[in-house]
């Protein structure tokens, strides 16, 4: 049997994988950031790259035994980035299948970066916090810092981001970070923050279904071998 225990061999092969790949691509996104007053915000500017840098984070964390462990440590910081990281992914590709333009304007897209970012980096965290962690139990202590997280961004994009920059332009505004806010009205923006927020709520009932069902027909101890 495979040993995906949290001191297994192959978990930590894995677990190095996964937080090279992350700090490859955080390292990238750094480097290819034009840094000046005209870009304030740089990389962060973007929800996706809060994504990363959590996933970073949490990558490192799972590498310590202390963290790694499946058990409560650590688990509610990992089931957040995993909430996180759905919400990126589901509404950039909802966005993009509309119009690429929504959420790159015109700039050139890489497609090694954005496949990254917006599919395979998530799903090697999700494939942790679930099947390796074993983390995903705590929905309320979830939905509670997902909610900071949402207002924290709202206040970054809003009142720093947004007038500190001139571009992108849009119908309405100018200086948020993803095109399409900028042809969104105050009123509509908030809504949007707060349907963010709601969709983060079914993508924890989500994860929160899918950690029961690993339990379920995957035990750690059958994992373990």
């Amino acid at each position: 049997m495979i040993d995906l225990s949290a001191g297994g061999a192959r978990t930590t092969r894995y677990r190095w994988f996964v937080f090279a790949l992350a700090a490859f691509y955080f390292v990238d996104r750094a480097r290819t950031t034009t840094y000046g007053l005209d870009d304030f915000g740089w990389q962060f500017r973007y929800l996706t790259i809060w994504a990363l840098t959590l996933s970073l984070i949490a990558a490192a964390l799972m590498l310590a035994r202390r963290f790694g462990a499946p058990d409560g440590r650590g688990a509610v910081y990992v089931s957040v980035t995993a909430v996180i990281n759905m919400i990126v992914v589901v509404s950039y590709w909802r966005l993009y299948f509309r119009d690429p333009t929504l959420v790159n304007g015109d700039n050139p897209v890489a497609a090694y970066r954005e496949y990254y970012l917006h599919l395979v980096g998530p799903l090697l965290q999700w494939i942790d916090v679930l099947c390796l962690k074993r983390g995903f139990r705590r929905p309320g202590a979830a939905a509670l810092w997902l909610g900071v997280l949402v207002l924290a961004y709202l206040g970054w994009a809003e009142l720093v981001v947004a007038p500190l920059n001139d571009v992108p332009v849009g119908r309405v505004t100018s200086g948020l970070p993803y095109p399409f806010l900028n042809d969104m009205s105050l009123g509509a923006r908030l809504v949007f923050y707060a349907a963010t927020w709601a969709s983060g709520l079914i993508f924890i009932a989500l994860l929160r279904a899918l950690q029961w069902g690993v339990d379920r027909w995957w035990p750690a101890d059958r994992a373990r071998g």
